[in-house]
């Protein structure tokens, strides 16, 4: 369908995109070191498959020009201040959790909601019309081939470190026996199905006996969880997670679906590495 010539040139023909050393180029533009760095860092992966995850995002680039599908400014912060409300945040509470969490500025939040945003079309566009609802009984049949997937800690024991003084609060968490008067500690037992969607993701990644990342605390200030225990797994059974199980089904058929159609047109691709390191 496609045919891209991924090949060797010169430094001189590229040295705006230098930065970080050119490792691969797609359609012209370049994937540095630095990209495949930053990448691996962002979304915790290996080398090989951040740089895989490269290179399927420049495909994609191609198929959203090629089908003309555009995403505007305001889609953009609508799915922002959504997402912000589910964590009883604002909008600019929602940037600063993500820069303390992940490194992200406001630009690059908007930047990878927009490529989210871009993708979901895309997606619809490539694989919906694809894939058929599963009936009940290929729900019933997942769910039981794939029973730890819908296993969740039943809550967590946290003490909440609560403070406008966000030096002071990272000063504690780099030391646990600096003390602050500005630091207000409460301990919380947390359900999981009690708490928003992304904290319980931020829980569950947040070792025992360690704390989490500093997120805004929604008036203004700033806090940080440290997690004492987690309680017992628990199943919560299919009829409670029935919607789940058949969102999560449906986005592995999906991803299926365009792992085979990107994979035709990279097997179309002359794919050189220029650097590894």
């Amino acid at each position: 369908m496609y045919k891209f010539l991924l090949s060797i040139v010169c430094v001189a023909s590229l040295s705006a995109q230098m930065i970080g050393g050119v490792a691969i180029v797609v359609k012209d533009k370049a994937i540095t070191l630095k990209d495949i760095q930053k990448e691996m860092s962002s979304s915790n992966v290996s080398r090989e498959r951040a740089t895989n995850a490269l290179i399927r995002q420049k495909l994609e680039k191609v198929e959203v020009t090629e089908r003309k599908i555009t995403v505007t400014s305001g889609e953009v912060y609508d799915d922002i201040k959504a997402t912000a409300k589910r964590n009883n945040m604002s909008v600019n509470d929602f940037y600063e959790a993500a820069l303390n969490a992940r490194g992200l500025s406001s630009r690059e939040v908007k930047e990878k909601t927009k490529n989210k945003l871009l993708a979901k079309k895309l997606y619809s566009a490539i694989a919906y019309s694809k894939v058929k609802q599963p009936s009940d009984e290929t729900l019933k049949e997942y769910y039981e081939l794939n029973k730890a997937t819908f296993v969740h800690p039943a809550a967590f024991t946290t003490i909440i470190y609560q403070t406008q003084n966000k030096t002071a609060l990272q000063e504690k968490i780099n030391s646990p026996m600096f003390y602050s008067p500005s630091i207000v500690t409460n301990e919380q037992v947390l359900p999981y199905d009690r708490i928003s969607p992304e904290l319980a993701k931020l829980l569950t990644r947040t070792k025992v006996n360690t704390f989490s990342p500093i997120i805004p605390d929604g008036k203004g200030g700033h806090m940080s969880f440290y997690v004492k225990d987690v309680q017992t797994a628990e199943e919560v059974g299919f009829e409670k997670m029935k919607g789940q199980i058949q969102n999560t089904l449906m986005t592995e058929l999906r991803e299926k679906v365009l792992s085979e159609y990107f994979a035709r047109l990279r097997h179309n691709a002359d794919i050189t590495v220029l650097r590894e390191n």
